[in-house]
């Protein structure tokens, strides 16, 4: 396990990175994700692998114009920044709190290399690395399971998942096989589901400063030595999962920037594609697989509850470490703006200070303009509180003025489009559907019990 050294109040401590997991990756997550490998089975499934392929490119190259909150050279720029995971702290999230509360989190919490950050508090500090630890958990084990059914590349998946592929019909390396670059073939990944910057006929290198300010070429983090991705397969994207899940702890710890922090999630993914690093498929993959592990750490899902890390405690109960955790940030932050956290979190003149622009980039975001594969899904609405009524959860931690049965009731009014590529119809396939950037600005506008506790009101909070 790698380790880094973690300062917290002037304490300096070396904490694990990742949890050291009692329990096997989550299959009802892996048997969601799975829905990609049947794709090549039906003619709505290809001809939405070979849009996977045209709107990658495009978006890769600049060829597909998209929304973005920066003009495209600035955001190529934003992506090679992006391709550093702080996984310890958010730090590298922490932009979408905006230009005051985002410098007052960088002020506590931040890298001063490639291995040693410093945090808020260690209530902070933990559920980070717990949810973080989670969602990886689950992103890691579908790599390989999808690319050849191991679980490292070598090692064959445990018996329980044996089975997980040839029931549905599944077959591995569908991007490989699909793409023209099945495992093992010269340029591909060994293990299988080649890359972007692999498979597509033209990649667009970025040159600039990382994240650390030392000047790279984007190859650096995809061919190495910096990160190399060669013998890493694509489906589902790491980075954003962890995007997902960091932005959305964020947007809880900071309600008064929740749809920011959501829109910073987005732009984090996509900045995977145009590294160069993911396809869209992907991007909607760790999406996915963000929000409904988050939505069951969140509820308080026993099966995610109680995972033990190298010298530390597991968390028992998330709801109130994530409480605890608001409670430091709230006081922090508010400590070093000087005003009060509304007022800070207001005070905004970075990218994310468009509220059209974050929502016309974020909706673009949603399914990637990919074909409809489940035409069933497509045509009608799904009730989240009785399909996946848990996802309540994802809203009614940051505005706890609404109910369960509420919250899932915006969830469902605001529900992306359907039929997509995991909206197979089950509880997993629905969260591709949830829009929490329109969820939340619909409990911002409505006449609803949060009228007279609005999210941009610290009190509503405390």
């Amino acid at each position: 396990m790698n380790a880094f050294t973690c300062l917290i109040g002037g304490l300096v401590a070396l904490v694990p990175w990742r949890l050291e997991a009692q329990q096997a990756p989550n299959p009802v997550v892996l048997k969601g994700l799975a829905a990609v490998t049947v794709l090549n089975k039906t003619p709505e499934g290809k001809a939405a692998l070979a849009a996977n392929f045209t709107v990658t490119g495009g978006i890769q190259t600049g060829a597909l114009r998209q929304p973005t909150l920066l003009p495209f050279a600035e955001q190529q720029g934003q992506a090679l920044r992006d391709a550093f995971i702080t996984g310890g702290n958010l730090a590298e999230l922490s932009d979408g709190l905006g230009t005051t509360l985002g410098a007052a989190y960088l002020a506590r919490a931040h890298y001063t290399d490639r291995t040693h950050f410093t945090n808020l508090s260690a209530s902070v500090a933990n559920v980070i690395r717990y949810a973080d630890a989670a969602t990886e958990e689950d992103s890691n084990a579908g790599k390989y399971l999808f690319a050849n059914a191991t679980t490292d590349g070598k090692t064959p998946v445990p018996r329980a998942l044996m089975s997980l592929l040839p029931e549905i019909g599944g077959e591995t390396d569908i991007f490989g096989k699909i793409y023209g670059l099945p495992a093992g073939s010269p340029g591909a990944d060994a293990f299988g589901d080649s890359r972007p910057f692999q498979t597509e006929p033209a990649v667009s290198a970025i040159a600039g400063p990382d994240y650390f300010n030392a000047p790279v070429d984007s190859r650096g983090y995809t061919r190495g030595p910096i990160s190399n991705l060669v013998n890493s397969p694509s489906y589902p994207s790491g980075h954003t999962t962890y995007g997902y899940t960091g932005a959305l702890l964020l947007a809880i710890l900071v309600p008064d920037r929740y749809q920011e922090m959501i829109a910073r999630a987005a732009e984090y993914g996509n900045n995977r594609i145009i590294i160069g690093a993911h396809y869209a498929m992907d991007v909607l993959g760790g999406r996915t697989l963000a929000l409904y592990d988050m939505a069951h750490l969140l509820a308080n899902d026993p099966s995610f509850l109680n995972r033990t890390s190298n010298g530390n405690v597991a968390i028992q109960d998330f709801q109130a470490a994530v409480k605890a955790a608001r409670s430091d940030v709230t006081s922090t932050l508010a400590e070093i703006c000087g005003k009060p956290l509304g007022e800070c979190a207001r005070e905004d003149t970075g990218r994310f200070n468009n509220p059209a622009g974050n929502e016309a980039f974020y909706s673009s975001t949603q399914t990637y303009h990919l074909p409809v594969v489940y035409a069933d899904t497509a045509k009608r609405v799904e009730d989240v509180g009785k399909v996946a009524p848990e996802a309540g959860y994802l809203l009614t931690l940051a505005f706890p003025c609404l109910t369960l049965d509420q919250a899932d009731r915006i969830l469902t009014e605001t529900e992306g489009p359907g039929g997509g590529f995991l909206d197979d119809g089950s509880p997993f396939g629905l969260y591709s559907r949830i829009d929490l950037y329109a969820a939340a600005g619909l409990v911002r506008s409505r006449a609803s019990p949060c009228a007279n506790q609005s999210p941009r009101d610290p009190s509503a909070h405390r």
